[in-house]
């Protein structure tokens, strides 16, 4: 059973209304070990085989991607590494004069993963609904800021970046609320949060 609940956006309607939208409420998250048991549960591998198998994968995919190609792996999705700049570097200008980035102020910062449509299919056909006993709010009273802090460097530990929609599902905030408080959180130092990319590509990752 999954819970969810119905969200204002910030958006205004056509009609200068209210439009809301669906939300689900996020409960948690599978590591490795407890993925690992599941599958030992169900199949003929100990839970030392699963976790084995899926850090070569893992190994294998950061070299496949290293030499710049894209990974798809059939019935999870295709994972592709992007570009930033190293922290301190300057954007090329592109302008006559201007200096040009190298290589050496370059680095990967981010992979992109796309989901299979038949794992979308698959969670969506095993995901049974349920509203949320509660109604939709402008923002999360759930959390102290501090507390959407070590939530956001907590899911930094085990993703490479953060992107301002998966700190507004992982915080409930709205997503205009989640873009300036992680902007808050980059410029905090002590908060080891800094961005990467611009505009729509912009992402936020541990500091170096």
């Amino acid at each position: 059973m999954a819970l969810y609940e119905m969200q204002e956006s910030n958006l205004p309607a056509q009609d200068g209304g209210r439009t809301l939208f669906p939300r689900l409420q996020l409960r948690g998250q599978m590591d490795l070990e407890e993925a690992a048991q599941e599958v030992r549960q169900s199949s003929t591998f100990t839970v030392g085989e699963v976790l084995g198998v899926v850090r070569a994968l893992a190994e294998v995919m950061a070299r496949a991607m290293a030499e710049g190609r894209s990974v798809k792996i059939d019935g999870i999705g295709t994972f592709t590494p992007g570009l930033g700049l190293r922290e301190g570097a300057e954007r090329e200008t592109g302008l006559a004069g201007d200096p040009r980035r190298n290589a050496a102020s370059l680095c990967v910062d981010r992979i992109r993963f796309r989901a299979d449509k038949e794992l979308v299919k698959e969670t969506d056909r095993r995901c049974t609904l349920e509203r949320a006993g509660r109604k939709f709010r402008k923002s999360s009273a759930r959390y102290t800021p501090e507390e959407r802090l070590r939530l956001a460097q907590e899911y930094l530990e085990s993703h490479p970046y953060l992107t301002v929609l998966e700190y507004a599902s992982l915080t409930g905030l709205l997503r205009g609320a989640a873009a300036r408080e992680l902007r808050r959180w980059r410029e905090d130092a002590s908060s080891g949060i800094v961005s990467s990319g611009y505009g729509s590509h912009k992402v936020y990752v541990r500091r170096r």
